[in-house]
């Protein structure tokens, strides 16, 4: 697929989706405002394409913390919307998927794609194995291959594998048919928490278990 077109559905669709979903990311703002202490949105590193770090926005789900005092690799895996770090709106805005709106905002400035891998935090560089580099070929996305099949339900390394099958399938059409999909993976709200499939920190931890006992 030629960059320039992606780029040029980005923009467009990014742009639509914004000025039609302003009212109710101002309904959301409020909302978060009201509900508990702190900011609306949540700001927090990421790793886009070809490794460059960049900002994502979301809208805040969960109790006023900053991101820089989140200790991502020890952090307890939340699992169910029962965690008493999740605020009640954010209970909401995670079952909708409603939180990853502004995230539009990052497709119009180019650090995003509408369809592309995850963007992963910098914490899981290290457990990205070298099989899997060419998912930092392409720009990350609002969605994917792999939220398509599974979304956190997935493993880590199932995870990779597909975002490095979507680097090597990509096309206009193969997008369409993962956009089309994630909506109704949306409107069912599975895969939002992470089930029983190792995750990235389960994978760390076991590989430096194998790497202690050679």
């Amino acid at each position: 697929m030629k960059v320039s077109i992606k780029r040029l559905f980005d923009i467009a669709v990014s742009s639509i989706a914004l000025l039609m979903f302003s009212p109710l990311i101002l309904i959301m703002a409020i909302w978060i405002r009201f509900d508990s202490k702190g900011p609306v949105f949540f700001t927090q590193s990421r790793v886009g394409k070809d490794r460059i770090f960049f900002q994502v926005f979301k809208m805040r789900t969960m109790i006023d913390r900053s991101s820089s005092h989140i200790d991502q690799v020890n952090e307890r895996v939340i699992t169910g919307n029962k965690d008493p770090r999740i605020t009640r709106s954010g209970r909401f805005l995670r079952s909708t998927s409603l939180d990853e709106l502004p995230q539009l905002w990052n497709i119009l400035l180019g650090d995003m794609s509408i369809v592309g891998p995850r963007p992963i935090i910098p914490e899981q560089l290290e457990v990205v194995p070298s099989a899997f580099e060419k998912r930092f070929q392409v720009l990350p996305g609002l969605t994917g291959l792999a939220q398509i099949r599974g979304r956190r339900s997935l493993g880590w390394i199932d995870q990779l594998q597909a975002d490095k099958e979507y680097v090597e399938k990509r096309n206009f059409y193969y997008d369409l048919n993962i956009i089309l999909r994630t909506i109704l993976v949306v409107i069912r709200g599975s895969g939002i928490y992470g089930g029983e499939s190792e995750n990235w920190r389960a994978y760390r931890d076991r590989m430096k278990t194998q790497d202690g006992q050679d």
